[in-house]
């Protein structure tokens, strides 16, 4: 009877353990060179990862994120099939940071899978066509490092997908870098751990390699950590050489920060086979990747499930399913470790602008909210409370017509960045409409535009005096002073998504959006046809649900150009 509950008590002390110790935080990923280490013994770290959201199927109530990590029962569900594909990291498309998340990180950290995820969202996103970087979108990044900083399964965090795609949007790369520079920052101010923060992009032929080298140029402070390409180009039965994947891996040797396919898979042939498994894994490829990140768990109208989920809530495995299982989990790649490895390069030259890259290594400035509230405390010309955010557009057209509105914009090709180009809609229409009243001799009707205008008492604080100063009237100045603004701050009240209000912006379409999409992918989302002889790259079928924004600095630009040409002056625009 003693022998019995001495082995019962054993047994429990056991398990007890064994729970621990698989309960234990995972180590947190680090980054030497180019290549991902454990933190806690100096492995080298390989991705084999899964694309883990779908479009539907939790989105109630109006919400435009359907969020997986915050579907626990789901969480749950799915954790034993990710197990048997060997997973270790999950990519998030988009998060909603108004729920809860804690229970589905902790059963993925006891799995032994790390989350990888974007911090932009179908409407708090990047556009390509008309970029921006502003405080609402900093604040979005913010509110998503601020959920999950806490969790050591979390590798790193994409500050864009696919936002310059091609030759006609690059410039729109310079806003990324600036969200990258920022959340980096960001993540140092708050005394976080060190949580890396790269991009994602497209694998386009013409841009590729200076996209790549562009996001890993500079100084530590603001080149991004890790590099992903969402890489479709080996379809069916193929080789290193004929699929492109050599020349891919020729392309980026020299990058200096850990590379990786951030979504691959190509369902030209179908069932999909997985046979770019080993190359990926295998010795033509390991010195250079870091592993991928296979698209996508859900089965969904675009055909790129690995398992479907049935009516009843329940798991049916695809052919898809068991090729990539059988694969992945016959990979051996070599294995470095900190204590031995030795970079061979640490830094890059930026890409030169010309043809194909037209976005410079000057950054926009970082959003500051202070800043944005002094300058419009002191202006007295103000637009009313009533006016719908809608109607700005009207009144931009206009006094920008009137007056120099280089304050609000943002040219990233040139690298001219007006002082208040990443405040709110409403701070830059007071600035400008100040600037109309000013300009008119500062009489009240001056300050009237049909009612739309108001006149309030003009206050600058000391603290907000130099900075202003630095930047001069017109706003094209920059500020080496500090702001400190005391006092209700004026851009403190957020307008909802729909209303589209950061930088006066609109929503655009889902061509338009270089946002992360939580895995609806268009068909002219997919990766460009590759220069090699391999065959053509895969194209995406559902229908994305990013909608980005326009910049409305760029419309002014625009409407500027307009009248310009009306009155016989040339204008460049970009």
């Amino acid at each position: 009877m003693q022998l019995k509950s001495f082995l019962t008590a054993a047994a429990a002390t056991v398990v007890a353990n064994s729970v621990t110790a698989v309960a234990a935080d995972l180590p947190a990923i680090e980054i030497v060179g180019n290549k991902f280490f454990y933190s806690n013994n100096g492995s080298q770290f390989y991705m084999r990862g899964v694309a883990y959201q779908s479009d539907t199927a939790n989105v109630t109530g109006g919400a435009t994120i359907d969020d997986p990590l915050a579907n626990v029962e789901a969480c749950k569900r799915d954790i034993p099939y990710l197990q048997q594909l060997n997973t270790n990291v999950v990519r998030i498309y988009a998060v909603n940071t108004s729920l809860d998340h804690s229970d589905c990180m902790s059963a993925l950290n006891d799995a032994g899978i790390y989350v990888i995820a974007d911090l932009s969202a179908p409407k708090e996103s990047i556009n390509r066509k008309s970029p921006t970087w502003t405080l609402d979108l900093f604040d979005r990044y913010k509110s998503v490092v601020d959920m999950f900083a806490e969790y050591s399964n979390v590798l790193g965090f994409f500050a864009g997908n696919e936002v310059s795609n091609d030759k006609t949007n690059t410039q729109a790369s310079a806003f990324v870098k600036a969200a990258i520079r920022d959340t980096k920052q960001y993540i140092k101010d708050k005394k976080y751990r060190t949580i890396p923060v790269g991009y994602s992009s497209n694998d386009d032929e013409d841009t590729r390699v200076s996209m790549a080298d562009y996001f890993a140029c500079g100084d530590s402070d603001e080149k991004a950590d890790f590099y992903g390409i969402n890489m479709y180009e080996w379809c069916g039965k193929s080789t290193f050489k004929s699929s492109g994947y050599a020349d891919r891996t020729a392309e980026f040797k020299n990058l200096t920060i850990p590379v990786f396919f951030s979504e691959y898979g190509c369902n030209e042939v179908s069932p999909r086979l997985f046979t770019e498994v080993q190359t990926l894994y295998g010795s033509d490829m390991t010195d250079v990747w870091s592993g991928g990140i296979v698209y996508m768990y859900f089965e969904e109208d675009n055909h790129y499930g690995l398992v479907s989920i049935e009516d009843d809530g329940s798991v049916k495995t695809l052919d898809d399913f068991n090729n990539y299982s059988s694969e992945i989990n016959n990979i051996t790649p070599t294995s470095a470790n900190t204590a031995s490895y030795t970079p061979s390069a640490t830094s890059l030259a930026c890409p030169a602008t010309g043809a194909y890259w037209k976005a410079t290594t000057n950054l926009p400035p970082s959003p500051n909210e202070d800043l944005c509230s002094c300058m419009d405390a002191s202006v007295a010309c103000h637009i009313s409370d009533d006016v719908d955010s809608d109607d700005y557009q009207d009144l931009f057209d206009y006094v920008c017509g009137e007056v120099d509105c280089s304050g609000i914009t943002a040219n990233s090709t040139t690298g001219h960045y007006g002082a208040y180009s990443f405040c709110s809609s409403k701070e830059q229409l007071d600035f400008v409409l100040n600037l109309y009243y000013e300009k008119s001799g500062s009489a009240k009707s001056d300050c009237d535009f049909s009612g739309s205008a108001t006149l309030k008492k003009a206050t600058t604080q000391d603290s907000c005096k130099t900075a202003l100063q630095q930047i001069g009237s017109l706003g094209t100045g920059t500020a080496s002073a500090s702001v400190e603004f005391s006092g209700s701050k004026t851009s403190s009240t957020k307008q909802t998504d729909d209303s589209n209000s950061s930088s006066g912006s609109e929503s655009a379409s889902a061509t338009e959006s270089g946002s992360s999409s939580a895995s609806g992918k268009s068909s002219s989302s997919g990766s460009k046809s590759s220069k090699s002889s391999g065959t053509g790259s895969a194209k995406k079928g559902a229908a994305s649900r990013s909608t980005g924004r326009v910049n409305l600095a760029q419309v002014i630009l625009t409407s500027l150009a307009s009248i310009s040409f009306v009155a016989g002056v040339g204008i460049a625009l970009v």
